[in-house]
């Protein structure tokens, strides 16, 4: 597997190329090689939820385009921590379906939407790298599935339920490291790594190859990526510097207290028994508390630095999930 030149990161050219060529052939092999169907694309759409962009950055929408049956695909890219961030896909998706809703329209005029996030960071806990989220209905009793009639499933196209709700789609393009011939596991390898090796044979990559060369860039747009890689790197460094300055901290705490606690609960108990019982018992206790306020400090360590570096405070909220007035608290 030999390897080619870096490319330009998927996100960048997300928000600068792609919404703004013709020809969607990466995006299509992309969607196709997730939903395991061809996919069409007629129009990269102008959401209400990107033209405010810079007044609320949390209704951010990175691309939305629209499938050839009227489906809308949503895709959003997310390189740092975000506690919310469940909260923002849902949200994403309510208001693309509200702003194609017309008003005066039937419900039933709602449109499919498929959520696409791409995130660079340990979202929930769980090993696999794609996960995917649908609707159902199920008996509170009998767990039986519950099933669209025939008359609706003529009316409206659809053989679940399922079918009318929003679908998710969770990519963890981190750390993967994996070369397949499967088409999703080249393309979350192409995600991660910015590379392209010569025997990628997935739907879009080739086009991705050709046209996503940083050679190709004009200067002033080849200007704007460098500066986006470096910020990207410099926020990247903090955030790792800071979570392991706290987590650090944390753990020596919490192993301090675990001790103390566990040799107070032994002699309480008995030497022999009580020793060992409660010096796991407050290990345990005092790793947990210490990881914790690790977090908490590492939030707040990472807001600190920002606030060095010019961020604005409510920019600063949405990064780290902070309270506005512990961050104002910190200027002090």
């Amino acid at each position: 597997m030999q390897q080619k030149e870096k490319l330009i990161r998927f996100d960048w050219a997300i928000k600068r190329l792609l919404r703004h060529k013709a020809d969607h052939s990466i995006l299509e092999g992309f969607l196709s090689s997730l939903l395991g169907r061809p996919i069409r694309i007629v129009e990269i759409l102008e959401s209400e939820s990107n033209r405010d962009y810079e007044e609320n950055k949390q209704n951010r929408v990175d691309l939305l385009a629209e499938e050839s049956d009227g489906a809308k695909i949503l895709i959003e890219v997310q390189n740092e921590t975000e506690d919310a961030y469940f909260h923002r896909m849902l949200f994403g998706t309510s208001r693309v379906i509200s702003e194609y809703l017309q008003k005066g329209d039937n419900y039933d005029k709602i449109t499919k939407v498929y959520s696409i996030n791409i995130v660079y960071f340990n979202i929930g806990e769980g090993i696999d790298y794609v996960y995917h989220g649908t609707t159902e209905f199920r008996g509170l009793h009998n767990k039986e599935l519950l099933k669209l009639s025939d008359h609706l499933k003529k009316k409206y196209k659809v053989a679940e339920i399922k079918d009318i709700f929003p679908e998710y789609f969770i990519l963890r393009a981190n750390d993967f490291n994996r070369w397949s011939k499967i088409p999703l596991d080249q393309w979350m390898y192409f995600l991660c790594h910015s590379e392209i090796p010569d025997d990628a044979d997935a739907p879009g990559l080739q086009q991705a190859r050709e046209q996503l060369q940083v050679s190709t860039l004009s200067i002033a747009e080849r200007s704007e990526y460098m500066h986006h890689m470096r910020e990207m790197n410099s926020l990247r460094d903090m955030f790792q510097a800071a979570r392991e300055q706290a987590r650090d901290e944390g753990l020596a705490e919490g192993l301090e207290k675990g001790l103390a606690e566990g040799i107070a609960k032994g002699l309480e108990k008995g030497l022999a028994e009580g020793i060992a019982k409660g010096l796991e018992e407050g290990l345990e206790k005092g790793l947990a508390e210490g990881l914790e306020k690790g977090r908490e400090e590492e939030k707040q360590t990472i807001a600190l630095k920002m606030l060095e570096m010019g961020l604005e405070v409510p920019q600063i909220c949405i990064l780290t999930g902070l309270a506005e007035d512990i961050i104002l608290s910190l200027k002090k």
